[in-house]
């Protein structure tokens, strides 16, 4: 058995967002991080790692500084990454995204009782596409939004949160699972870990290594094959320091309440 997880390098948007002329971010110009609920995917891959002996793939579509933030997944306690490179990727949508990432799982191989895992979304792009549209190119059931995932041989029960309570969900393996925050607390990564990591495979899938896959197209892929177009990307203005009152004396609640009735919010 062995668990793919998708993870992302993302830009810090704690920061300011930089945006190239033809709309798509300016990566190299911002700090980045991996995608936090990806963290989360990686986590329930670990733990399943520590209680079945599987094996864990990490694979992150990106330009090469993205192998720093795989070695940081081997660290953590992946077996293996794989980086997915090429000039011939740049600037994809989730569309093309999925394409790609898809093509990379199916050069891996996927067996019967394999899983792969994502994060819900993307802090960059909030979409919450392209594990859904991967599960659909690889042909595998899907489950999305997963609070808690219980896998006994083939099967796969998963705690899907919605947004008025929970669904249980079961389904056989192969399975494309998505998983957010609440899932778990990610660990962090050992001494050990590091030195570790060195010494662990990290390959890279460039076009040549992917493009006999049907799902490699030149009107598939790239930011010419991306069906989706941004009409413009800025960072929001700071919102301005709020009103504080302090007390609890009837005063105070007099004021509060002629604040919000000359807002005409009461």
């Amino acid at each position: 058995m062995k668990i793919i997880v998708s993870i992302k390098q993302v830009p810090d948007t704690s920061g300011k967002v930089a945006v190239n002329p033809d709309g798509t971010l300016n990566r190299a110009s911002m700090q980045t991080i991996t995608n936090p609920d990806d963290m989360n995917a990686l986590e329930a891959a670990l733990k399943m790692k520590d209680a079945t002996g599987c094996k864990v793939i990490v694979v992150t579509m990106g330009p090469p500084p993205a192998a720093g933030m795989l070695r940081e997944a081997l660290a953590m306690g992946a077996d293996e990454a794989i980086l997915v490179s090429a000039r011939e990727f740049g600037g994809s949508d989730t569309y093309a995204t999925s394409q790609i990432l898809a093509a990379a799982v199916n050069r891996i191989g996927v067996e019967s009782d394999d899983i792969v895992m994502c994060g819900r979304q993307a802090i960059d792009g909030d979409t919450a596409q392209v594990g859904p549209q991967m599960a659909e190119k690889l042909h595998l059931p899907q489950i999305t939004y997963a609070a808690d995932i219980t896998k006994e041989g083939n099967t796969v029960t998963v705690k899907r949160m919605l947004e008025d309570g929970y669904m249980t969900i079961k389904t056989q393996t192969p399975c494309l699972i998505t998983c957010i925050k609440e899932l778990n607390e990610p660990r962090y990564m050992s001494v050990g870990g590091v030195f570790e990591a060195y010494s662990k495979p990290l390959t890279t899938f460039g076009y040549d290594d992917l493009k006999d896959d049907p799902l490699i197209d030149a009107t598939t892929i790239g930011l010419k094959g991306s069906p989706t177009n941004i009409f413009k990307s800025f960072t929001p203005p700071q919102k301005g320091a709020g009103m504080m009152l302090e007390g609890n004396d009837k005063a105070t609640c007099e004021k509060l309440a002629g604040i919000l009735a000359a807002k005409h919010i009461i």
